[in-house]
């Protein structure tokens, strides 16, 4: 253990141990299944009235994120699917919450446009079946991929929802221009809360035209700190990339450092001119094929190396400070991978609190999404002192009898 590393883990808290294993100490419950809004409404009402607790689903892909066993009852959201409206010219489409992400992406394809967020699947990093994730398990997770760095978080595409609260209530808000009848935007609330505050049946999204062209430059055997450079380097260039992701040398494989560029091909091919001469100093770049380029912008999407059951850490923090991290943690890890310019860390291993709180020192946080062998770590980081207060308001605003699962605060 590194000295940086070895001082974090002594600022770790016993508390948040006991929490996690007060979490996973109660098995799941039966399974429910309601047919439409009026049926899961009646479900989490008749829940408060018994006091049991209920956890939506829907494919189930990050059921196990975080090592969580569910201590409610399932409510199985099978039943809300399929494309409610689909309007191409506007770029909005509504579906049910349990609609497949594979079925909305199809359907975009064929009018040539997309979900600019580019969700990942996490099959792969949790050993589950690929192609089950759905709108609203994406949704409460705020799923966002490599695009993210051009097109924002998937709370930044979500234009409304109808939703059934802890209380039992369904309620609707946001609408086709994204503003809610209330003034607040519910859905950046939302985005993120993990089911904690209301089940998803019906979501609406602004989608974007998928780029004609694109192009990805490879640079090579970059070490971290070049690498984070390089990416901060094509982030300030003229060129708009959409991509930039740095992969170390593992085994056999060398380090490679990617950045992409999409959209007309005039204006790609211009652009790979501008990024090449603004990385000068880094090498040169090369520029992969298509079809080379797709898979290896797939497979950091999907953070396809992580694969495995040990520990696994999802870091985000200034992009600026992911050599620092690297420094701390990385003489203790088998393996790690970059995204969002060095904002995102995928980190297997170690599991210990010493990698949060490494993370928390350069600004930004860590959730433990396998936990390998360290069951009492727990998932998600504590929230700030301020904000504690706050979350709890909204909770008690939302789901008073704590009747919804939350994985975040358990």
């Amino acid at each position: 253990m590194s000295a940086d590393l070895r001082r974090l883990t002594v600022a770790s808290g016993a508390g948040c141990m006991s929490i996690t294993a007060e979490r996973s100490a109660t098995p799941a419950m039966t399974t429910r299944h309601p047919q439409n809004a009026d049926d899961l409404a009646a479900i989490i009402a008749d829940a408060n009235a018994s006091g049991r607790g209920v956890e939506a689903r829907g494919g189930g892909s990050k059921a196990r994120l975080g090592g969580w066993t569910s201590p409610a009852e399932i409510i199985d959201m099978a039943a809300f699917t399929g494309i409610v409206d689909y309007d191409p010219a506007a770029q909005v489409i509504t579906a049910r919450a349990g609609t497949p992400l594979t079925q909305i992406e199809a359907v975009l394809a064929e009018k040539g446009q997309m979900l600019a967020f580019e969700p990942m699947d996490h099959a792969l990093i949790l050993g589950g079946a690929r192609g089950q994730a759905t709108l609203g398990g994406l949704t409460g997770a705020n799923s966002s991929g490599p695009r993210r760095l051009s097109a924002g978080a998937l709370r930044d595409h979500l234009l409304g929802f109808q939703a059934v609260t802890g209380r039992g209530e369904a309620f609707k808000t946001g609408d086709k221009t994204g503003k809610g009848e209330t003034g607040f935007d519910l859905a950046k609330l939302m985005a993120g809360s993990w089911g904690s505050l209301a089940v998803f049946t019906e979501l609406t999204f602004k989608v974007l035209p998928a780029p004609r062209e694109s192009a990805s430059l490879i640079l090579k055997e970059l070490d971290d700190d070049r690498a984070v450079a390089a990416m901060g380097a094509a982030l300030g260039a003229p060129a708009d990339i959409s991509g930039a992701a740095h992969l170390p040398r593992h085994g056999d494989r060398g380090a490679f450092t990617l950045l992409r560029l999409e959209g007309s091909g005039p204006s790609v091919a211009a652009r790979v001119d501008v990024l090449r001469e603004a990385l000068s100093d880094f090498g040169f770049a090369e520029v992969l094929p298509t079809a080379q380029s797709s898979a290896l912008w797939a497979s950091v999407r999907d953070a396809e190396m992580m694969a495995g059951d040990g520990p696994l850490w999802r870091v985000t923090l200034p992009p600026a400070r992911a050599g620092e991290f690297i420094d701390m943690v990385a003489a203790n890890s088998e393996t790690w991978m970059l995204d969002w310019a060095g904002g995102l860390i995928w980190l297997a291993g170690p599991a210990e609190m010493g990698v949060r709180n490494a993370a928390v020192a350069l600004g930004g946080q860590a959730v433990l999404v396998r936990p390998g062998d360290a069951p009492d770590v727990p998932a998600f980081p504590p929230d700030p002192p301020a904000l504690t207060a706050l979350a709890q308001r909204v909770k008690a605003a939302f789901d008073p009898n704590r009747i919804l699962a939350d994985r975040r605060h358990p």
